[in-house]
């Protein structure tokens, strides 16, 4: 066995991991890929509503606002157990009402 570098002493803690450089693992890759490509995406929905809710008059603004509510109500289902589920869309004069059908299997 070779003889152990010695161990300087009185180090501060920056000092003894200055020279240090993490590895990133696939882990890292794979987490920062996906930021990246939610960031991209967010983007492209805050340019321009899809060219259907366009033309219905939807704003960038109340894309992402009707986006951010339909995530918050999934969450909710998902907190709640409720896995399939299925979106009813209902009209009466100027109100719209989206309700959720819960599938039971």
């Amino acid at each position: 066995m070779g003889k152990m570098p010695k161990i300087p002493k009185n180090l501060t803690d920056k000092d003894m991991v200055k020279n240090y450089v993490e590895e990133q693992t696939v882990e890292d890759q794979l987490m920062k890929a996906a930021k990246e490509a939610e960031k991209r995406r967010l983007a492209e929905q805050l340019e321009e509503p899809p060219a259907q809710l366009a033309k219905a008059g939807f704003t960038p603004e109340l894309n992402d606002k009707l986006g951010k509510e339909l995530l918050a109500l999934k969450m909710e289902l998902a907190n709640s157990g409720v896995k399939s589920y299925n979106f009813k869309i209902k009209r009466d004069g100027e109100v719209i009402t989206l309700t959720v059908n819960n599938k039971k299997f």
